[in-house]
């Protein structure tokens, strides 16, 4: 298994749980004093990222782009896949599209997390589910064309109300005529809505492809209640070697998360 640290590239997730919040040249070099494997990133828009550039980086600093994720499409956008407006899902549909094209040319997955949406009284959730569907079936094909998954996560309830366990989310993945998708596992909100988190992650097995490596508070691994030994047992049980990446606030700052990471990464993995 390998450590990533997130990094996002537009100011109004300043507040959110990144535990950097800069330029991408200046978030390499800190992400690999503090001894991270790989990064991952949250672009504006695809726009933000020019591949050659990102790679040059990557090749500079001896480290991998993680993931790239979309999530500046809702939180700074507004878009979901699950839309009840034709033209706006289609945008956000082509939105995730583009970022699926740069991320892939780095070989790296794309993460569609709240850009699924919700349903609510003007769209059933029959109705938002087979949205989406339509939706990861025509992405995912895109990161399949370079030898990536597309990642699906499943958040918790008070962030979504179409899919929050893992069971769930197994058997609409699994419904899918695509299967180039996979799980995003993030264990602060498998806190929240999984009796056992470890078992959850046996369940998921293969299907894992992403995990957010988060404490109970959705701080650095170390400063919360969870119980990490288990869940990385589970992990080196279904034979996960993917990245453990820290999508947590910078609290106390984001030099002192970092360090937490990386030192609970290391107690737990080596």
């Amino acid at each position: 298994m390998k450590s990533a640290i997130t990094l996002a590239l537009f100011p109004e997730a300043s507040n959110g749980p990144f535990i950097l919040c800069d330029q991408l040249a200046r978030g390499f070099e800190r992400a690999a004093q503090f001894g991270f494997d790989g990064i991952e990133l949250f672009p504006d828009s695809a726009g933000d990222l020019n591949p050659a550039a990102v790679q040059g980086l990557c090749d500079k600093y001896a480290m991998k782009v993680a993931a790239v994720g979309t999530g500046a499409g809702w939180v700074k956008h507004k878009l979901r896949l699950t839309d009840p407006d034709p033209a706006r899902r289609k945008q956000a549909q082509d939105f995730v599209a583009a970022i699926v094209e740069v991320a892939g040319k780095l070989g790296a997955p794309a993460i569609v997390g709240s850009m699924q949406g919700r349903w609510d009284d003007a769209v059933s959730r029959a109705q938002a589910i087979a949205w989406l569907t339509e939706a990861l079936d025509a992405i995912a094909s895109r990161a399949e064309s370079y030898g990536v998954p597309l990642l699906y996560e499943f958040l918790n309830r008070y962030e979504t109300n179409i899919f929050n366990r893992v069971a769930e989310s197994l058997e609409f993945i699994g419904s899918l005529k695509t299967k180039n998708v996979k799980l995003l596992c993030d264990l602060f909100h498998m806190n929240i809505e999984e009796a056992d988190i470890a078992a959850g992650l046996r369940a998921a097995g293969s299907k894992v492809g992403h995990i957010h490596f988060a404490d109970s508070n959705r701080q650095a691994i170390g400063l919360g209640h969870t119980e990490v030994e288990p869940i990385a047992k589970a992990l080196r049980e279904i034979g996960y070697k993917g990245y453990l990446s820290a999508e947590v606030f910078p609290l106390p700052n984001s030099e002192s998360a970092a360090r937490q990471t990386v030192a609970s990464f290391r107690g737990l993995i080596q």
